[in-house]
């Protein structure tokens, strides 16, 4: 007979949300916490985008998951499958139940691969790729290095998805690739945006678009490539306004899924009724779910309408923990998270715009006596460097 697994407070999801929060709750003297996550591996995700930049190796994105995970949790080597938030328990993939009194939900965002037709058969042959996995972002740098003359397409997708600045900062590290290898005259660069403007907060939207303007990229707004065709290195651009498609030919294309809640949460009773993207039910500011009282969500699977990004977990941990605590204490909870999240958008291989806002979409800037609403080469070295170490050093180790 097996004995049901019960513990005070279960997180799912092993990623930056789900160790912050863990490594935050031992910092405050929990004792009783297990973490939900298969992985043996824990990857820093924001790197990939150098990495099919040509500007990092693989290698520095991956550690061993056993290596961040907070000592005296349990951790439990398996995904969650299924949530019953009015028996206070979770299903794991393998039918084995874990109870729980807390539950944290932070499993992350899924890739809807199957949402554009052809396009997961041809990634990484063909020019074909994208950084949104580990494995195919090395192959974007060798397409991206081969590429001497022709049609480079790069897009974005319409909906939530992690990292939004993603799309659109290979397309500038690519360019500035070919235009120092003085080919970049000889490739049409395009760039398939579903948004009206380059940004979403127009400050660093007047930047972009200079930046825009000086590779000389023909930028598709309000657009979405809706199929791809490897076997003719064809893209379908769909006009979200009109309905019409375009054939969009490419040697080169760097591409990104839309992405969504993973498909056990869109069909349990913790997603939003009213979300077709099928996110946790949270209130934006204190994080908690708005039906389930022990029942708190933060990252990329959570419904608050920031961007989805490690900046904006960052700074969600700690609200999450705050008011977790509280309740446990009997007390309601009081610290609010505001929206804050912020996009390191790589414009050049040393250039970078460091792009803070919060729900209100005005600039946050944080840090002082620097103007951080222009490319800078000093922010470059925050992104390659100074974020890496807060990441693995700090932030996983809940110190930030």
């Amino acid at each position: 007979m097996v004995t049901k697994q019960h513990h005070r407070t279960v997180i799912i999801g092993g990623g930056t949300a789900g160790i912050s929060v863990a490594a935050r709750l031992r910092r405050a003297g929990e004792q009783d916490i297990a973490v939900l996550d298969p992985s043996l591996h824990h990857h820093y995700q924001p790197l990939w985008t150098l990495v099919g930049g040509g500007r990092a190796p693989l290698k520095e994105s991956v550690r061993p998951q056993k290596s961040v995970m907070p000592k005296g949790v349990r951790w439990i080597r398996r995904a969650g499958a299924a949530v019953d938030p009015a028996r206070q328990e979770v299903t794991l993939d393998d039918g084995r139940t874990v109870s729980y009194d807390h539950l944290v939900v932070c499993p992350g965002i899924q890739l809807d691969w199957d949402r554009v037709p052809g396009l997961e058969a041809g990634l990484g042959k063909d020019g074909l790729s994208s950084n949104y996995l580990p494995h195919t972002a090395p192959a974007t740098w060798r397409f991206i290095r081969r590429m001497r003359s022709g049609s480079a397409v790069f897009s974005m997708p319409t909906g939530a998805i992690k990292c939004g600045g993603a799309p659109q900062k290979i397309a500038y590290l690519a360019a500035d690739h070919w235009r120092r290898q003085g080919v970049l005259d000889k490739i049409d660069v395009h760039l398939v945006i579903p948004g009206a403007a380059i940004f979403g907060v127009p400050e660093f939207a007047r930047v972009l678009d200079g930046v825009v303007r000086r590779y000389g990229i023909n930028v598709h707004y309000g657009s979405e490539v809706s199929e791809v065709r490897p076997e003719t290195r064809e893209v379908v651009v769909t006009d979200l306004g009109t309905g019409g498609t375009t054939a969009l030919p490419y040697d080169m294309a760097h591409l990104v899924p839309p992405q969504s809640a993973p498909d056990w949460i869109k069909r349990s009773p913790l997603a939003g009724a009213d979300d077709p993207a099928g996110y946790v039910e949270i209130d934006k500011h204190t994080m908690r779910h708005v039906r389930y009282p022990n029942v708190w969500a933060l990252g990329d699977a959570g419904s608050s309408p920031n961007s989805k990004t490690g900046a904006a977990v960052r700074k969600q941990a700690p609200v999450v923990v705050e008011n977790l605590l509280a309740t446990m204490n009997g007390r309601e909870p009081t610290a609010a998270y505001d929206g804050y999240s912020s996009c390191p958008l790589t414009t050049a291989r040393n250039k970078m715009l460091l792009a803070e806002f919060d729900y209100s979409g005005r600039p946050t800037p944080s840090i002082p006596l620097i103007d951080t609403m222009r490319e800078r080469t000093d922010m470059w070295y925050l992104k390659r460097r100074g974020l890496p170490f807060l990441y693995w050093n700090l932030m996983l180790r809940g110190l930030a």
